[in-house]
Order: C-alpha cells, then sequence, then structure tokens
C-alpha cells in the first residue's frame, strides 16, 4: 500500500511538498520599517517644536490718543496696557495699547503696528513676555 500523504500544514510542508518560505520583503520587516519611520517622525516633530528659534518681536505700550501725523505714538508705562483685559481702555487715563515692532526714538514709537503678531515670541523693553512663538502661542504676562 502506499504511502499516505501528510497533512498540509504538517512538518511545515505544503501540498507541493516545498517548505512555506516567507519571501523577502515579509509584513513583518514592513511592519518594523513602518513603526522605525513613525518613531522617527516624532521625535523629529519633538525636537523641532522645542527649538525656541522663532522671531523675537518687541512691544511698547502707548497712548493712542497721542498719535502723530508722522504715524508715531507716546510710550507710556507698560502698567498701563493689561494684556488680561482685551478692552484697551483704562479709565479716564486714555486709551492704551501695545504697539509691536517699530523704531523707538526718545519718548515716541513709529513704524510698527497695533495688530498683535502671530507665531513670534512677544517681549517687552522690560522682559516680560507677552506671548511666546510657536504652536500653541501663549497669551498673559510673565516673566520668562
Amino acid at each position: 500500500m502506499a504511502a499516505s500523504p501528510k497533512h498540509p500544514l504538517a512538518a511545515g510542508r505544503n501540498s507541493g511538498g516545498k517548505h512555506d518560505v516567507t519571501p523577502s520583503g515579509s509584513k513583518a520587516t514592513k511592519v518594523i520599517t513602518l513603526t522605525g519611520i513613525g518613531v522617527v517622525s516624532l521625535l523629529l516633530i519633538g525636537y523641532c517644536s522645542a527649538q525656541d528659534d522663532y522671531e523675537e518681536v518687541g512691544a511698547e505700550c502707548v497712548d493712542l490718543n497721542s498719535y502723530q501725523p508722522d504715524g508715531s505714538y507716546t510710550v507710556v508705562d507698560e502698567d498701563y496696557c493689561d494684556d488680561d483685559d482685551e478692552s484697551s481702555y483704562h479709565g479716564s487715563h486714555g486709551a492704551y495699547r501695545w504697539y509691536y515692532g517699530g523704531v523707538r526714538t526718545g519718548t515716541r514709537i513709529g513704524h510698527g503696528t497695533t495688530v498683535r503678531p502671530s507665531d513670534v515670541r512677544i517681549t517687552t523693553r522690560k522682559g516680560t513676555v507677552i506671548q511666546r512663538g510657536g504652536f500653541g502661542s501663549r497669551w498673559g504676562s510673565g516673566g520668562s
């Protein structure tokens, strides 16, 4: 009597009598490669977001009622500009607001803007950080 054929999964053989060999480029190799690329990508993104290489912009507190034809404003003490209050009016003192960038000459500043720039680090002359640059910019005053 002839020997009966072995089960196709017996001893790692298929029905053709050949070994089941995992071909090169198997799913396991691809998973390991993709996982490695994912980990490296996350590390790179984390490193880049931790860098402090964003642009720095200075801010001065100005009296908006002191606007001159040359486009300049009078600089006042930064205590008049309160980032916790979106309003720029503080009682009978007049209108005060942060002035970003610009060139200061004596007690006046011009060639800047009252529009807060985004994705930059904004600091006052006293060193108060108004906004941190990059992802998740933070508003508010406080030390650096």
